[in-house]
Order: structure tokens, then C-alpha cells, then sequence
């Protein structure tokens, strides 16, 4: 499925301005249809899938506790 700039940008939480960018340095693969450029959206399901995981990874990281430094010593 193809979609147009704003909707792949409301999708991916960046600005319009941004994605076109990126098409015109060609790091967004689109096509052109005569008016506007077209982006396939299945580009963008490993960008979501990596999103995902990151934001996962962070959470167990929140939530892992600090270990006790054992150089630590109580000198009171």
C-alpha cells in the first residue's frame, strides 16, 4: 500500500518536512506520481519493529536495580 507524505509522516511521528527531505537525499524510497510522492508503507514495518524493541529494551532497563557497589565501605 502506498501513502501520500503527510500520512507516512503522522505515521512515523516526524514532520512533513523531514520526510520529504529524506526522499529527496533518497534515504525514504518513493515514487512520484505526476503530483505528489507516494511512499510504500512496507518501508516502515522493521523501522516499527525496531521502534518497539528499543522502547522494551529501555523499559527493562528502567526498571533492572542498580547493584551494590561492593567497594563501597560504611566508614560512620
Amino acid at each position: 500500500m502506498y501513502k501520500t507524505v503527510a500520512d507516512t509522516a503522522k505515521d512515523i511521528s516526524m514532520p512533513e518536512q523531514q520526510v520529504m527531505r529524506y526522499i529527496l537525499e533518497g534515504r525514504i524510497h518513493a515514487v512520484h506520481d505526476g503530483e505528489q510522492f507516494l511512499i510504500s508503507s512496507d518501508q516502515f514495518e522493521r523501522y516499527h519493529e525496531q521502534l518497539e524493541r528499543i522502547k522494551e529494551e529501555i523499559e527493562i532497563w528502567k526498571n533492572t536495580p542498580i547493584p551494590e557497589d561492593i567497594d563501597i565501605k560504611d566508614e560512620d
